[in-house]
């Protein structure tokens, strides 16, 4: 304990720059664990601890240090095991992909590489530091796609039934949150889990940037979009998280909100009443007024027991005298007369209406799709990949927890 208390003194003074020069020749030489065989020095972890500080724009103090420390260690193992993992495939990311990952990092954030590492410099921070980092990702993006992406399948009915929750809420108020999520330890007590929220709440109230820390710091898959959770309803959150939301104005952050299995701070970005409306695309077949008769009328009856959706109007509406058959496209529920949609209520995609007797005569609409619209209800591509992503990251989670569990680590 003596020497994890010494240790842990080292690595605050030395990421402060305040370690005295016998301090640092100690923790030069330092190891800060082991993992299968393979050190991480105390240099390592003091550098990932400078650079976390950086990115996520944290006030140093000794409380924050212990926290990022942590941080780091857990980060630089999780990493090893990564790495070590993808030797095991004879899996290597050249220079060349790291280095485009950094252009296009630096390119996000308005920047070019080198100035990029003129900060770096500036914060005590070699590049390579960054770029051991961003091979890490690189390398474990390459071996969880390469593990699982054949194994994952998202069936047409998971991706029915996830439309049609959206579809259903999507009338409701909806809130684009960000959020930051600690984790209860898989043992112990949460007494940890608790001081680690506290001290990243205190580093938002002092101004450090959420997208960042949520970068740095939240165990929720949206870090690595800065915890940016997107558009939700109030049903699609945590109960404790919407009812703090409920309360919230765009720009606010909440308290530490206790969730099952850990903590969480969200911030609401924005909030929008419910907007989603009924689309219809329609064909619509018309015997003009003119040419209505008892015999038309009959004609158009028959035409209408026989189509079969929108592909084979020109043969059901032949022998139809005067019949014209017109794409009306796309139409928002709102945008058609009241007798129409009176006459579309209930019918289908792929079924035609009841003839209807209008001002332009006696017309049959027939329903291509139809479908709720708005904002909030993304396309079908779109859910297929969402799904996708979050059994990519539940998969990844898992064998992440079972190299660890695995692994020999040795913390000193």
């Amino acid at each position: 304990m003596a020497f994890a208390n010494a240790f842990r003194s080292i690595l605050v003074l030395a990421a402060l720059g305040l370690a005295a020069p016998v301090v640092q020749a100690q923790q030069v030489e330092g190891v800060a664990a082991v993992v299968n065989d393979e050190p991480i020095t105390t240099v390592d972890v003091r550098d990932r601890m400078r650079l976390i500080i950086f990115s996520a724009g944290v006030q140093p103090s000794e409380e924050v240090l212990i926290q990022v420390q942590e941080q780091a260690l857990r980060g630089l193992i999780e990493e090893s095991l990564q790495i070590q993992t993808a030797a095991e495939f004879d899996l290597v990311v050249d220079t060349e992909e790291v280095d485009e990952a950094l252009a296009d990092m630096a390119a996000r954030n308005g920047a070019t590489v080198a100035q990029i590492q003129q900060e770096l410099d500036g914060a005590g921070i070699g590049i390579e530091t960054l770029r051991r980092q961003i091979r890490a990702e690189i390398t474990w993006q390459y071996l969880v796609s390469g593990r699982y992406n054949s194994r994952i399948r998202v069936s047409d009915a998971q991706i029915a039934t996830t439309l049609a929750r959206i579809t259903e809420s999507a009338a409701e108020a909806q809130y684009r949150v960000a959020e930051i999520y600690v984790a209860l330890p898989a043992t112990g007590s949460e007494e940890a889990a608790e001081q680690r929220i506290e001290t990243i709440y205190t580093q938002l109230s002092q101004g450090a940037p959420f997208p960042a820390v949520a970068q740095q710091f939240s165990d929720a898959p949206t870090s690595a979009s800065g915890g940016d959770a997107g558009w939700l309803t109030a049903e699609q959150l945590r109960p404790q998280v919407a009812q703090n939301v409920r309360q919230m104005q765009p720009g606010q952050i909440s308290n530490p909100i206790r969730v099952s299995g850990g903590y969480m701070i969200v911030a609401l970005i924005d909030a929008r009443d419910g907007q989603v409306s009924e689309q219809f695309t329609l064909q619509q077949i018309t015997v003009p007024a003119s040419r209505v008769t008892d015999a038309t009328r009959g004609q158009l009856e028959q035409a209408r027991g026989r189509i079969q959706g929108c592909q084979n109007l020109s043969s059901a509406t032949e022998g139809v005298e005067g019949a014209v058959t017109t794409d009306l496209g796309s139409i928002a529920a709102g945008g058609l007369i009241a007798q129409i949609r009176e006459a579309l209520a209930g019918v289908e995609a792929g079924q035609a209406t009841e003839v209807v007797e209008t001002a332009a005569g006696l017309q049959i609409f027939v329903v291509c799709d139809r479908q709720m619209a708005g904002a909030g209800i993304p396309t079908t591509q779109q859910i297929e990949s969402e799904l996708r992503n979050q059994q990519l990251s539940l998969a990844a989670r898992r064998w992440l927890r079972d190299l660890r569990n695995s692994a020999t680590v040795e913390v000193r």
